[in-house]
């Protein structure tokens, strides 16, 4: 009887949250629309979401006005307007680095209290059935992108057979030794989710990334044009994190990835956090767009604006919604073993110690 009573009383709790989310949603529509406008700051890569119409037919009371551009600008255009005094940004859609530098400042209100519609909150729609956040609150920084990063390393396919590599321990073989070029993880740039993917997986971990920097020969770069050159050219065989390389195939460049090996691949968020501003100027306006953003509409829309970009679209971490408009090399497979280290803010502190220690005493 205790246990059908507990049950009941669960029940009516669960009911009488969803009527007072229901309640908060409407007066939140209602306000927001008082306000008549919000802005919010995005990456680049993302901004055609935002520039796509949809929130704008959604809510045409409601004007969204777009700031885009790389983060580093967009993080020095916000700390600019802030000592000027002048507030603008309600929302803040960037990477984890510049939203952890927002939080740390205490820059940002809680995103989590703000999501109100039933369908993004509940997690049953979300990856991994959980929402992820990436500040240590569990409360700040959402992340709502997971795109699969199978390791990222491509090869000329005039001088490599890709059947020789089951595992990114067949990288270590020495015939390979001279080889391989890497781009310069210690600059801006990609790989972060792949290198991760080695420090971190069970099966490769600090030792295999030692050995791969340290005993391969391995030539690194910095100039992304140079090292697909450099791999299209012959120069070397194998590159690691050499940007271009899809499109180099297509266009009939004899490169290709090297694609799935049996340690699985990483997830990568890219720029796919969101986060509430503090003072913002247009707080409920705010509210509303992170939850139509959130929503299966808002993430439909995210996937099928992107789908065209120079990149192609990212994966939603919401697993209700069609994934056809996701880029191919980014959408996750089932089955697959995914390494998820992108919702940890300083999970890139231990590698580039590991890398600094191993380049500095190679003299790289």
């Amino acid at each position: 009887m205790r246990c059908l009573i507990a049950a009941l009383l669960a029940l009516l709790a669960g009911i009488a949250g969803a009527a007072e989310k229901s309640s908060e949603w409407e007066r939140t529509v209602q306000a927001a629309k008082k306000e008549g406008q919000l802005t919010v700051y995005v990456h680049s890569t993302y901004a055609p979401a935002l520039e796509s119409g949809a929130f704008q037919k959604a809510f045409p009371d409601i004007k969204l006005v777009t700031v885009s551009g790389v983060e580093l600008d967009l993080e020095r255009r916000f700390m600019a307007e802030r000592r000027a005094g002048k507030y603008l940004a309600d929302v803040f859609m960037v990477g984890v680095l510049r939203s952890y530098n927002f939080y740390l400042a205490k820059l940002l209100d809680m995103i989590k209290p703000a999501l109100l519609l039933p369908e993004v909150v509940d997690e049953s729609k979300w990856w991994g059935k959980a929402h992820r956040y990436a500040d240590p609150e569990k409360s700040y920084l959402f992340r709502y992108v997971g795109s699969s990063q199978l390791g990222q390393v491509y090869y000329n396919t005039q001088l490599v057979n890709a059947k020789e590599f089951s595992s990114f321990r067949d990288l270590l073989n020495p015939k390979w030794k001279g080889r391989m070029e890497m781009r310069d993880i210690r600059a801006p740039g990609t790989g972060g989710s792949a290198i991760r993917l080695f420090y971190y997986s069970p099966e490769l971990g600090p030792e295999f990334l030692r050995r791969l920097l340290t005993e391969t020969d391995m030539k690194f770069f910095r100039d992304r044009r140079q090292g697909l050159d450099w791999l299209a050219a012959g120069k070397f065989a194998i590159c690691f994190w050499c940007e271009g390389a899809e499109r180099g195939k297509q266009q009939g460049l004899p490169v290709d990835s090297l694609g799935l090996m049996k340690e699985g691949a990483a997830l990568s968020a890219g720029q796919g956090f969101i986060t509430l501003i503090k003072r913002a100027p247009h707080p409920n306006a705010a509210k509303l767009f992170v939850n139509w953003f959130l929503s299966r509409d808002g993430q439909i829309n995210f996937q099928k604006a992107l789908a065209q970009s120079e990149d192609g679209a990212p994966d939603s971490l919401r697993i209700d919604i069609p994934k056809d408009d996701v880029h191919p090399k980014y959408r996750r497979i089932d089955g697959v073993k995914y390494l998820d280290t992108d919702s940890q803010w300083d999970a890139m502190k231990p590698v580039m110690k590991l890398v600094e220690e191993a380049l500095g005493g190679a003299g790289k």
